[in-house]
């Protein structure tokens, strides 16, 4: 395996590290500064939704400066990010808050195309490989991003303020690892010539496949894992149990990654994506039954591996759907549709479990998770050939 896709395996687990710490506080901080508890997810929303306005941007100034320059300016819009948030943690401002969150989450768009950057770097043969490899990344992150949260809630006097101080120093890291990569230029991974209509990409039987599967994977992991926080405070665990439930969740999340690729390649992508699926019904099964720091940990360890065998697969299928020159603008719409997805569940996981309770939350997410293996069964009945009609 290239070294670039090792130093694309620590960037990946130095951006997933701030994710968590961000996962584990942001609901807290909104909570203490939002006018009502229904706005205390609200600060998530608004990061998924600057890494939904980043996707289409991110993709497109890649293919024109390629993907390290890509990479750095990512970092340096998640760096005036948390220099937001700080402005906002010492003026106790919710709406500045909320912009300093959208910033960092640009910075996330643009880090969300490192797996990409992985496929393009390695050999064809370890295409799979190297996803899982650089998804890897997200090991070391379940066990720095946790302690990370931990240790620098209380550093400073302001609360949290500490905590993104450490996230910018993440980001000041990756930059300097991001100057060692060599990556190939866009000329090379970007092709030329003339592409298909978007639309006509879009229409594949593939592509439908791969966009649903990562949507509903990453879309009820991200409501789950986001109500999670407020859940836990709800039934009065303390935010060390929050930081340890969150940190088994993505080490559930990203530990498969060393053999999903192996997987996928032997069981083929369909299979994987509907155990994915089955794992995801089994998380929202078990919320029905435990609320003690057990039972959130059974849930979201489900919900990790959920994840992992939903999203990683469906990215394979994805490269398999466009050519060269078309690669920029599918990816851009994959990700596109993916993440503002995920935007909208995280700003509905507030209201929903303050209505609904963790329980009946989970338990709306069980037949959404069924979604891509229903996809998947239609269009097998689809291809299959038609009986001959024999007349009596």
């Amino acid at each position: 395996m290239p070294l670039s896709v090792t130093l694309l395996s620590l960037c990946q687990a130095l951006l997933i590290s701030g994710n968590i710490l961000l996962i584990a506080v942001s609901p807290l901080i909104g909570a203490s500064l939002a006018p009502s508890p229904a706005w205390s997810t609200a600060p998530v929303a608004t990061q998924w939704l600057g890494l939904m306005c980043a996707t289409i941007p991110a993709s497109l100034i890649m293919a024109r400066l390629g993907r390290k320059r890509g990479f750095m300016l990512g970092n340096v819009m998640g760096l005036v990010g948390v220099g937001v948030v700080v402005q906002a943690l010492t003026g106790d401002h919710f709406a500045l808050f909320m912009l300093g969150t959208w910033l960092i989450g640009i910075g996330i768009g643009f880090g969300q195309l490192y797996r990409f950057a992985a496929v393009e770097a390695a050999p064809l043969a370890l295409r799979d490989r190297a996803i899982g490899l650089v998804m890897g990344g997200g090991v070391l992150a379940a066990f720095f991003g946790p302690w990370l949260a931990r240790v620098s809630r209380e550093l400073t006097q302001t609360p949290f303020l500490g905590s993104f101080l450490g996230l910018g120093v993440l980001y000041l890291v990756a930059l300097v690892i991001l100057l060692l990569i060599r990556l190939p230029p866009p000329e090379v991974t970007h092709g030329e010539g003339n592409a298909r209509p978007l639309g006509e990409i879009m229409r594949q039987p593939v592509f439908l496949v791969a966009v649903v599967s990562a949507l509903v994977g990453y879309g009820v992991m991200n409501l789950a894992m986001t109500a999670t926080p407020l859940a836990m405070a709800d039934a009065g665990h303390h935010f060390d149990h929050v930081a340890t439930t969150i940190q088994w969740h993505v080490l559930a999340m990203f530990l498969p990654s060393f053999v999903t690729g192996h997987l996928t390649a032997r069981f083929g992508p369909h299979r994987m994506i509907a155990t994915g699926c089955l794992l995801l019904v089994a998380c929202g099964i078990v919320a029905q039954f435990e609320a003690g720091v057990a039972g959130f940990h059974a849930a979201l360890i489900l919900l990790g591996l959920g994840w992992n065998f939903t999203f990683l697969p469906a990215t394979g299928l994805l490269t398999e759907t466009y050519r060269p020159v078309e690669k920029a603008r599918t990816q851009a719409a994959n990700e596109f549709l993916v993440f503002s997805t995920v935007a909208f569940t995280a700003l509905l996981a507030g209201p929903l479990a303050s209505m609904l309770g963790w329980s009946l939350l989970n338990a709306l997410l069980i037949p959404l998770s069924l979604v891509p293996i229903t996809l998947l069964a239609w269009q097998r009945l689809a291809r299959r050939p038609q009986r001959p009609h024999i007349s009596g």
